[in-house]
């Protein structure tokens, strides 16, 4: 017996292989200052956590509807409203275990073989592993950091085609940290309006954002009934591990989407539903401190990135990646990567993991303590001369 062939068009996350290296490094006594993972370092707030106990204590623990809690995507459709400046309601929000499943089953339910479908590059890998396991073609958008690593509309424009079914944004981006200009979204909004396209607009770092206001282009007229809005509980409120996430979409797409989970899923977690109503509705003053807390560890390892010879880290607008351009230390960013592992123990992720514009770069998650992130940048000055000699 052997697998389908489809399987073979199926990508990966660098970031667990990466971290599955690093843990075998520590079983072997090193210490790794781990800057590979996505995860926030902060605990899921205790207001939050307690709604998850008390959940459980009064019996969420049943099945449930498969587009998720009444109340709950009720929640969900007065945030998007009220911070998209849109008008949606619950019928619009599908609640799903995790934001990736919004990703696949979007595409699941759109994309037919040969269709084009034009992504950032870099960008987070699960988009063009669904895209190529869909027998679709990515078409790359490269994200210069001259521009940082915001879309060229000229590109952008050049690369649309009858083919074209679905456009991937995503700002703040992994794994750059950039974000898109609101006049350039604007712009792009006025390009798409008139085409027979969706948008999937992954924003699920809009509340990461360190300047400004996050925009979404669901917000611009005649945008509503074209994108998916993708977002989750994940990174705002540091509940990686609860599995919650939401897609606000059209109707007729969140019927396919719900025939999706039933087919799969079933339904999503009743007790993290109950703990996601309440790091909603409840107060916020922990992700005001957490994006705090990112904004001064950011500025500390863009300064000390910037410090390391062959090193260029532009300042992210967003999200909670460093992502230096490494070309000048002459190495390929793949073997940099691993002699920042294997050699100094700072576990990091090759840019080329993210595309083919990423080759050259590194990316560095910030998600870590204050202290540790100051001595990882220690830890790679100290073993620089090996590429400083070149």
């Amino acid at each position: 017996m052997q697998l389908a062939q489809r399987m073979s068009r199926m990508g990966v996350e660098s970031a667990f292989e990466v971290l599955l290296r690093a843990r075998a490094l520590e079983k072997q006594g090193r210490n790794v200052i781990h800057l590979e993972i996505g995860e926030p370092d902060f605990p899921t707030p205790a207001n939050v956590v307690e709604a998850g106990r008390r959940a459980l204590s009064e019996g969420w623990t049943k099945y449930g509807p498969p587009q998720g809690l009444p109340d709950l995507r009720e929640a969900i459709a007065a945030y998007i409203s009220r911070t998209r400046d849109i008008k949606v309601g619950a019928e619009h929000v599908c609640v799903v275990p995790g934001a990736k499943p919004i990703m696949y089953f979007t595409m699941t339910a759109l994309l037919e073989p040969g269709d084009e479908v034009i992504l950032p590059d870099p960008s987070f890998p699960i988009f063009e592993s669904m895209i190529r396991f869909l027998e679709a073609v990515p078409v790359r958008i490269p994200l210069a950091q001259e521009r940082g690593f915001s879309f060229d509309l000229d590109i952008l424009r050049s690369k649309l085609s009858p083919k074209t079914k679905m456009v991937v944004l995503n700002f703040p981006a992994n794994p750059t940290g950039g974000t898109i200009p609101s006049a350039d979204v604007e712009a792009m909004a006025r390009m798409f309006r008139e085409r027979d396209i969706i948008i999937l607009s992954d924003e699920i770092y809009s509340r990461i954002l360190y300047d400004g206001a996050h925009v979404s282009i669901a917000s611009f007229p005649g945008m509503l009934e074209k994108t998916v809005i993708l977002d989750g509980f994940s990174k705002t409120y540091s509940m990686t591990g609860w599995r919650l996430g939401y897609g606000v979409m059209p109707t007729w797409l969140a019927d396919a989407v719900v025939k999706l989970m039933v087919n799969s899923n079933s339904c999503t977690a009743g007790f993290t539903q109950r703990a996601g109503l309440e790091a909603l509705t409840g107060p916020q003053d922990s992700v005001d401190a957490m994006v705090g807390e990112f904004r001064r560890r950011r500025d500390a390892i863009c300064k000390g990135l910037n410090e390391i010879p062959g090193f260029n880290c532009s300042v992210p607008a967003g999200a909670f990646y460093a992502f230096p351009n490494v070309k000048d230390t002459g190495l390929p960013s793949k073997k940099l990567a691993d002699m920042l592992l294997n050699d100094a123990g700072v576990a990091c992720l090759d840019g080329a993991a993210f595309g083919q514009c990423g080759e050259g770069f590194l990316r560095f998650s910030y998600a870590n303590s204050l202290e540790n992130i100051l001595e990882a940048i220690q830890r790679i000055k100290g073993i620089a001369d090996r590429w400083n000699r070149r």
